[in-house]
């Protein structure tokens, strides 16, 4: 008799454990889970960001840098947008794509003076050092 009385109670804990969702294992390789592009951006964007925004750097006050890189469309990015007007459109992109840590730039900034600066960091940075070099 004692068991039909247990039997519920045990029946439904071990049911409620079966639906509980799985946690996903991360993947190997480091970077706990995180994709090659999401990896080189969050690196990029960061000494971008030091370099030439922490570091109150003359040539980039008329831009505010605007962080995507949690975007759920396999583009981690930032942008450079006018500092005036924060929700305007991009002057610069930087963007990495899928599986690959090849980052990409574009948008109108890089026509301008200050364009082959952003694209000599760019490739530095990539490569691996993140010296902030001259400004501008």
């Amino acid at each position: 008799m004692r068991l039909l009385h247990t039997a519920p109670p045990l029946l439904l804990a071990l049911a409620l454990v079966a639906c509980q969702a799985q946690t996903p294992k991360p993947a190997r390789g480091g970077g706990g889970g995180k994709s090659a592009s999401l990896r080189a951006m969050e690196s990029v964007a960061t000494v971008a960001y030091k370099c030439w925004f922490s570091s109150k750097d003359p040539a980039f006050k008329p831009y505010r840098f605007a962080n995507e890189l949690n975007s759920m469309t396999g583009q981690p990015r930032f942008l450079l947008v006018p500092a005036k007007n924060f929700g305007g459109r991009p002057l610069l992109v930087v963007q990495a794509t899928g599986g690959s840590a090849k980052v990409d730039a574009f948008g109108p900034l890089l026509s301008e003076p200050l364009g082959a600066r952003i694209s000599g960091d760019l490739r530095r940075w990539t490569a691996g050092d993140t010296s902030c070099g001259a400004p501008a």
